[in-house]
């Protein structure tokens, strides 16, 4: 295994055809993932966005799959919701995206690019700096999603509706993800040395 790997290149087919279909499907289920943790919302009587496990998917599939795969995959669930799959946490089609929720929905694919990036340069293999991705993600989506809401109100209202309700599980996420990671990766170095290579 190489330092420049996520988890998700462990398993990555060699050969180029099979590799291309392998990053399809990976990138696929991981949009159909965080369409999924888009329903487990809850709604904030004093703001337009809910509360959903999406930041968790995208962090995470971020550190898993890689900047590349990770950005595309928060591309193809854009699409998705732009072609009008009930997706999204908020609103349907191209509206979600001009709404509340549109900076928080474009900032996934940043979140998602800077997070797997660290994860490729080695970030994910220990808790300290697993957590500092994780963060560095937070700050990059929350920037998105909190500009936008800026530009449609104020920046007092934004920081009110769109991230002072989020922080505490937010910090909960990354301490969850960040104590997983690590060990994913001690688990797969010992898979790795049982198989002998």
């Amino acid at each position: 295994m190489q330092m420049t790997s996520t988890v998700a290149d462990v398993f990555r087919p060699r050969d180029k055809s099979s590799a291309f279909i392998y990053d399809a499907i990976v990138v696929i289920c991981g949009s159909l993932l965080v369409a999924l943790s888009a329903q487990l919302k809850v709604y904030l009587p004093f703001s337009p966005v809910p509360i959903t496990a999406q930041t968790f998917a995208v962090l995470v599939l971020g550190i898993l799959i890689g900047s590349r795969r990770g950005a595309l995959t928060m591309l193809a669930y854009l699409v998705e919701g732009v072609l009008g799959l009930p997706v999204f946490a908020a609103g349907i089609g191209p509206s979600a995206i001009l709404g509340p929720t549109g900076g928080f929905l474009v900032g996934f694919v940043a979140a998602a690019f800077v997070v797997g990036r660290l994860a490729e340069m080695g970030w994910d293999r220990r808790i300290s700096t697993a957590i500092a991705a994780m963060v560095t993600g937070e700050v990059v989506l929350y920037a998105f999603g909190v500009g936008w809401l800026a530009m449609l109100t104020d920046v007092k209202t934004a920081v009110v509706i769109g991230l002072y309700p989020f922080i505490a599980g937010d910090v909960l996420k990354v301490i969850i993800a960040a104590a997983v990671l690590p060990g994913a990766w001690k688990l797969l170095q010992l898979l790795d040395k049982g198989a002998g290579r």
